[in-house]
């Protein structure tokens, strides 16, 4: 069984140009990091012309689907019915992105059958990541 989940999606950049182009980014799970998911923009459909990657919580995005969530860099809402808004804040600015909102259950869905909801904790060596920690710390 694969660890990693990979899902090309469609985005479309809200920006004050009309109609701007979908851009093409993709979600990613790794089983083992089990909170979070990353959210990935190539270098042409970033200002700074380098590949783009957002991490934020498998949470956030799963509730995001029913209303608006997140006060830090990541937030996510629904929009309408078929599409969810995610707004990525940084020191150079906001990007606005929507995405279909069934690409993004669909996504979860996989995520779900790889590591249910709740049970992120059972992937965790503790003892093991310590000890990691610890040993970078000498």
């Amino acid at each position: 069984m694969s660890i990693v989940i990979e899902q090309p999606v469609e985005a479309r950049l809200v920006a004050a140009a009309p109609r701007m182009p979908s851009i093409p980014a993709t979600l990613h799970y790794d089983r083992r990091d089990p909170f979070a998911v990353r959210m990935t923009f190539p270098a042409p459909a970033t200002l700074e012309g380098v590949e783009v990657c957002w991490t934020f919580a498998r949470e956030l995005l799963a509730a995001g689907l029913h209303g608006a969530e997140g006060h830090g860099d990541v937030r996510v809402r629904p929009y309408g019915f078929d599409r969810t808004v995610l707004e990525f804040h940084a020191p150079e600015g906001t990007a606005v992105v929507h995405i279909h909102s069934a690409e993004v259950r669909r996504f979860l869905r996989a995520t779900d059958e790889l590591v249910p909801a709740g049970l992120e904790h059972l992937q965790l060596d503790l003892d093991h990541d310590l000890a990691e920690l610890m040993r970078d710390a000498c």
